[in-house]
């Protein structure tokens, strides 16, 4: 399992950015994909994943009516799309899969930075 994420950056508060998290190698195996976060000091918080069987998605509490998950199954890739940035929403953001036949994510990409200024 490869997972590359891309499209952190610089926003200001309000602002919207998209990240791109596509997997490559065994993809068979994949149920589900995700996005998780960790901003300094604090635990890694859920934020969103994306179910490729039906489409079916789930959104943490923190982001929700802000954060949009979709997937491209052509591309194997999962998008998420964030608007309404809040400096809160500063954060190293991770994708990550959830294989059948396991209970949770276990197969981490590399993060990509999210800053949001005020």
């Amino acid at each position: 399992v490869q997972l590359q994420a891309s499209g952190g950056g610089l926003v200001q508060a309000g602002g919207s950015l998209r990240l791109s998290c596509t997997h490559s190698g065994r993809t068979v195996n994949t149920r589900s994909m995700g996005w998780f976060r960790q901003a300094p000091g604090k635990e890694r918080e859920f934020v969103a994943s994306f179910r490729w069987s039906d489409g079916h998605t789930d959104t943490g509490s923190s982001v929700k009516g802000r954060f949009t998950i979709s997937g491209d199954n052509a591309k194997n890739t999962v998008y998420l799309e964030m608007n309404s940035l809040k400096v809160e929403d500063t954060a190293v953001y991770s994708c990550a899969v959830l294989r059948y036949g396991r209970s949770s994510f276990d197969r981490w990409g590399q993060g990509t930075l999210v800053t949001v200024s005020s």
